[in-house]
């Protein structure tokens, strides 16, 4: 049973539920146009003065993951939109982002055998296949741009959530090679699988990971990329310890495993974030 909530706080290592709101702010009785067994992996983006929050909804008469879409104005407040994107495919961890002018999705498509790019002809009700980006199978793609190079987190192990990929292109649209370090992380269901979007943090670079251990989607740790070339790959934990986790009970109970988070003007973050009770 998994839920979709509103954290806030100083930074993206500080983290707690938002004052103003009653959490979970989306549940599967929100989802209106289809039967839905669980929302989860939120990702948000301000277009003007709206905040649309995408996720995945798991289709109960189908049996797979749609990604569905809700409004907010204010980040805290949110009202459920409508089902984007449904493919013959499973569809989670919908990872939106603007570049150059247009509106793109890299959602995991574990079950298609790649990771596939979208492309919005209408924001943020249709969207259209836009091509190919790596032929392989892996779970949680996190793109994001760096310097002169794109770069996209993967895990390659999606069953045992034990290895992080790292793939780099010049171009979003590719071709995508793996790193010469990659896999970054090898054997370790701790730290290697992506939880969210990738954020600079006073000017450090951080990357969230599931902790999957001693089961799937526990709690969330951050990660500061110190080094990023086209030849080397360093990291280390930027904070000690998880920053999200589970509570004593409740809409998050058992485990948290996913957020993203969003420096607002008045310096504070705020965050969508995920949870599942027993």
């Amino acid at each position: 049973m998994w839920s979709i909530g509103i954290y806030t706080g100083d930074s993206p290592f500080k983290l707690q539920p938002a004052a103003s709101v009653t959490n979970p702010v989306l549940s599967p009785p929100d989802v209106v146009d289809i039967k839905a067994d669980c929302v989860a992996d939120p990702f948000m983006i301000r277009v003007g003065s709206t905040w649309y929050m995408f996720f995945e909804a798991l289709n109960r008469e189908i049996g797979r993951g749609v990604i569905a879409c809700a409004t907010s104005s204010d980040a805290l407040h949110w009202s459920y939109h409508r089902v984007v994107l449904e493919e013959p495919f499973h569809l989670s961890y919908p990872y939106v982002f603007e570049w150059e002018g247009e509106y793109l999705m890299v959602p995991e498509t574990l079950n298609a055998g790649s990771v596939r790019l979208y492309k919005a002809n209408s924001f943020p009700d249709s969207w259209a296949f836009a091509g190919e980006l790596i032929n392989t199978t892996g779970a949680d793609p996190s793109p994001f741009h760096c310097g002169s190079k794109w770069w996209i987190f993967l895990c390659t192990a999606p069953y045992r959530h034990d290895t992080l990929s790292l793939y780099m292109a010049d171009e979003l649209g590719g071709p995508w090679v793996q790193h010469p370090s990659s896999p970054i992380i090898r054997g370790n269901r701790s730290i290697a699988r992506p939880a969210g979007r990738i954020v600079t943090v006073n000017g450090r670079l951080i990357r969230f990971t599931q902790d999957c251990y001693p089961i799937y989607g526990s709690r969330v740790r951050a990660f500061e990329l110190l080094h990023l070339t086209e030849d080397d790959y360093t990291e280390a934990a930027a904070v000690d310890g998880p920053i999200l986790g589970p509570a004593s009970s409740g809409w998050n109970g058992r485990g948290m495993h996913h957020l993203d988070a969003h420096p607002m003007p008045d310096g504070t973050w705020v965050a969508c974030v995920d949870g599942y009770s027993s």
